[in-house]
């Protein structure tokens, strides 16, 4: 009889708990990506208050660096020590970090405080994915994709327009103190319901794997970061990173394969489909963050868009890709077949960036947004799918380090994105610069090929017609860069293969799944 009470009573509190869950899970994934959008249209008031121009740049670097770098880290902990302590202790890390970062009181400060910030935030998303990873099965995650889609375009478009309103009326501190009271309901409701098997491992902290990986990792995105602006490619500095990047991350390789307890099992990387899934996570974050940083510049230099409401201006790329991500989702769950999804996504990826890519100074708004769709719809079949099936192609003891891994893969595309994309973008303007309008072009772009609106309308006309053909043509040779990228992607898709999803019903007698990981989801009401 007992028994049959707790089957009855279930269903009904099953899917409250679920929710509360989800809700604090979407409420800390967006801590995690409204931070870095509402800090940058705060930037100009926050050196304005505290100098330090010249190390503006470390703001956002500092807090780059460190979410990198902690990535791989928190997912390690999660799967040793347990996922809610670890993901709670990276929420309260994320708000101190916070705390400190609005009352700094010098540009020193407030770059070191960041740096604690991004210590934190590279477990929030990381903790979001495995957590969903270890309560819901993989046929019917793709139910909350949608959810998960509608955060980020949220958070994109949201950003800069929440970012100016605080600093306008409550003043650039706020734009870090916004964090507190969203992290303690986030910290309150994972707390009261969310319970997950306490796991306590007997092995140690692999400390000289992390120590490798993290100056490895370091060492990538300051090259990347660093290139091109603060210094040359082919400088000294550049090329002393480039060295120890590589051999940091040759020496963890090795190291991996004799740890008791390694950062990133290698074995992981055995499944065909999660090492597929890790290199078209690297190039959608290589082309998405590229796509935000370079259309609105065009948008705002060539077409003449106000830079007010800025993540406005991405709206069909992002609407698109909220639409596609929930149909993705609900066809995934209803069908428990996924491989279309990675095939149809890049060959749009691909032909939206080339038509990006065809962009002059004629281009309309409404030609451009719907190329910007087009990349949209790509990305939407792109983004939630990747984590979805590399959390399928491992077993339930390694879903922290498969969401880590897969997350750190797109951090690290997006870093050589921008910064790729960029030193091609900024070649181009200035030698077109230099063509149409002589020394005064090249004076005009001596400093920046980005121009904010301010400087545009300064310039004489013949400049400005100038700058306007200049990023047309930047804008070109980087989407076009991006659309050969995304063939990468491709490839990779259409060697995915396609393995039953856990949870997707039950196997034959005698059947495993294809990759090996014969480890089944455990039913979700075990862990709530």
């Amino acid at each position: 009889m007992a028994d049959t009470k707790t089957v009855e009573t279930e269903p009904e509190k099953q899917p409250r708990s679920v929710r509360v869950v989800l809700l604090a899970l979407m409420i800390t994934m967006m801590l995690a990506m409204l931070d870095n959008m509402i800090v940058g249209t705060a930037m100009p008031t926050i050196v304005g208050e505290l100098g330090g121009l010249e190390h503006l740049s470390w703001v956002v670097t500092a807090y780059t660096l460190a979410t990198a770098a902690s990535t791989p880290l928190w997912g390690k902990l999660g799967d040793m020590y347990g996922r809610k302590g670890a993901f709670m202790t990276s929420i309260v890390i994320f708000l101190i970090g916070s705390a400190l970062s609005g009352m700094a009181q010098n540009m020193g400060e407030l770059i070191g405080f960041r740096a604690i910030q991004g210590l934190g935030a590279g477990g929030l998303m990381v903790g979001v994915m495995a957590i969903i990873g270890d309560l819901i099965p993989p046929r019917e995650r793709g139910k909350y994709q949608g959810m998960m889609a509608g955060v980020m375009a949220l958070a994109m478009i949201g950003g800069p327009l929440v970012g100016g309103t605080i600093t306008d009326n409550w003043g650039w501190r706020w734009s870090f103190y916004i964090n507190l009271p969203l992290g303690v309901v986030s910290l309150a409701l994972i707390s009261a319901v969310l319970h997950l098997p306490k796991k306590r491992a007997q092995a140690r902290i692999d400390y000289l794997g992390a120590a490798l990986l993290t100056v490895g990792i370091t060492s990538i995105v300051l090259v990347t970061t660093w290139g091109g602006s603060e210094y040359a490619w082919s400088s000294a500095r550049i090329m002393e990173l480039i060295a120890i990047g590589v051999a940091s991350l040759i020496g963890f390789v090795f190291w991996q394969t004799r740890a008791a307890e390694p950062i990133v099992p290698l074995h992981i990387f055995r499944s065909r489909n999660f090492t597929l899934m890790s290199l078209i996570g690297f190039v959608t974050g290589f082309v998405m963050f590229g796509a935000t940083l370079f259309l609105p510049l065009y948008q705002q230099s060539v077409q003449g868009a106000s830079a007010t409401n800025s993540g406005l201006l991405l709206l069909p790329m992002l609407g698109a890709m909220l639409v596609t991500s929930m149909v993705a989702g609900r066809v995934t769950t209803n069908s428990g077949k996924y491989k279309i999804f990675p095939v149809v996504g890049s060959v749009a990826m691909v032909i939206g960036l080339y038509l990006l890519s065809t962009m002059d100074t004629g281009t309309s708004r409404l030609t451009s947004s719907v190329f910007m769709a087009v990349v949209g719809l790509g990305m939407g079949c792109l983004m939630q799918i990747t984590m979805l099936v590399a959390q399928n192609s491992v077993e339930m003891k390694d879903m922290g380090v498969a969401s880590s891994s897969t997350t750190l893969f797109r951090t690290l595309g997006s870093s050589f994105g921008v910064a790729i994309m960029g030193a091609l973008f900024n070649s181009r303007v200035q030698d077109v610069m230099s063509e149409r309008a002589g020394a005064l072009g090249s004076k005009v772009t001596e400093q920046s090929a980005q121009l904010d609106a301010a400087s545009l309308a300064k310039l004489p006309a013949v400049a400005r017609e100038a700058y306007q053909h200049a990023v047309s043509a930047g804008t070109h040779s980087a989407f076009l860069l991006g659309a050969a990228v995304a063939v990468v992607a491709l490839v990779a898709a259409v060697f995915v293969k396609e393995v039953p999803l856990k949870g997707a019903g039950p196997a034959k007698d005698g059947e495993k799944p294809a990759d090996g990981t014969a480890e089944t989801q455990p039913p979700l009401v075990d862990a709530i």
